[in-house]
């Protein structure tokens, strides 16, 4: 794998902007060994701003950027107006049809947002974008707790809490469980479906699968180790290109 082991040096911290070092040196180092001039960060504003877009536009000159989430805040938008190259698109990324809007780009980012995907589910998600990059960069808390991968509710409600960062009265998982059938206000579909929530255990091997299915090889992985206090879920990072010969037709 082309760019396996520079991590070795890297102290597992924050920086100022609370964005984790990991993630800062995963994109440098997509960037310089790939040469990555546009790129698209999905689900990246929740808890970060956008910082992670913002931090390779400043120190990689990235010509054309998308960031895409549900939840745009103003400091978002203030920051935006200083990169005219960046597109913000208010809307669920799983839309069939923000892939399109976005259209091919060097990169695409997928930091701590695989695990939430329902309907389309996670690997739906990657198949949609798979035609329009030739990398993908991914930093998702993977699981560890079985061999295949599960949706988190069918491990019961006990199950449940036991693999999420979440306890039984925190206001949003409360009402999921309450409202679990019901129709989402902001949403559009059921509680049960909704991004804002633990979705998943993804186990690794089903991501690789799914990668090699789509065309695109594994050129860097590593384990950062068990997440919070989750004993079934650890972080892992994966930076995944494509294999000559698998370009669609867009």
């Amino acid at each position: 794998m082309k760019i396996a082991g520079i991590f070795n040096r890297t102290k597992r911290t924050r920086n100022a902007d609370k964005l984790k070092l990991d993630k800062l040196h995963l994109i440098d180092l997509v960037c310089q060994n790939y040469h990555v001039k546009s790129l698209a960060d999905l689900g990246g504003i929740w808890g970060v701003n956008g910082g992670y877009t913002f931090y390779a536009l400043k120190k990689h000159g990235i010509k054309r950027a998308f960031l895409v989430d549900t939840d745009v805040t103003e400091e978002v938008r203030l920051k935006a107006k200083r990169f005219p190259v960046l597109t913000i698109i208010n809307e669920n990324f799983g839309m069939k049809d923000i892939a399109r809007r976005i259209g091919k780009v060097d990169a695409i980012i997928l930091f701590d947002v695989l695990l939430h995907q329902v309907d389309p589910d996670w690997d739906t998600v990657l198949e949609m974008y798979a035609p329009f990059t030739d990398i993908f960069i991914i930093y998702n808390q993977q699981f560890i707790g079985s061999d295949k991968t599960v949706r988190l509710f069918d491990l019961g409600y006990e199950g449940f809490f036991q693999n999420v960062p979440r306890a039984k009265d925190d206001p949003l998982y409360k009402e999921v469980f309450e409202k679990m059938y019901e129709m989402h206000p902001q949403h559009n579909r059921i509680w049960r479906d909704i991004h804002n929530i633990w979705q998943w255990g993804i186990v690794d091997d089903c991501l690789f699968a799914k990668m090699k299915e789509l065309g695109f090889r594994l050129e860097y992985y590593r384990n950062f180790g068990q997440f919070y206090h989750l004993h079934n879920f650890e972080n892992h990072a994966f930076v995944f290109k494509k294999t000559e010969g698998h370009y669609r037709e867009l």
